[in-house]
């Protein structure tokens, strides 16, 4: 009865040492990723100069984006065997 008892008690204590893991990052770099991402959503270091493109630019980047229209898109991609030597 006794074994009973105890599993009993065992079992049931197993949600509490769930909530003793800390809160916040387990390791450096997601402390990091999670800094780096709370910057960008607070915005703190945004530029005071907007970002604009040229003509030029826009023109470029609309022709860049026309040519990538001109190769059809095969039925299947044949993966060929690439090597770094020179034999």
């Amino acid at each position: 009865m006794k074994s009973a008892w105890l599993l009993l008690l065992t079992l049931s204590s197993q949600p509490l040492t769930a909530l003793a893991i800390e809160a916040g990052p387990s390791s450096a770099s997601q402390n990091a990723t999670e800094a780096w991402l709370q910057m960008q959503a607070s915005n703190q270091q945004a530029s005071k100069i907007p970002q604009s493109a040229t003509p030029k630019e826009r023109e470029q980047t609309m022709q860049r984006w026309l040519d990538s229209y001109k190769y059809e898109i095969p039925e299947f991609y044949q993966w060929e065997k690439v090597n770094s030597s020179s034999k």
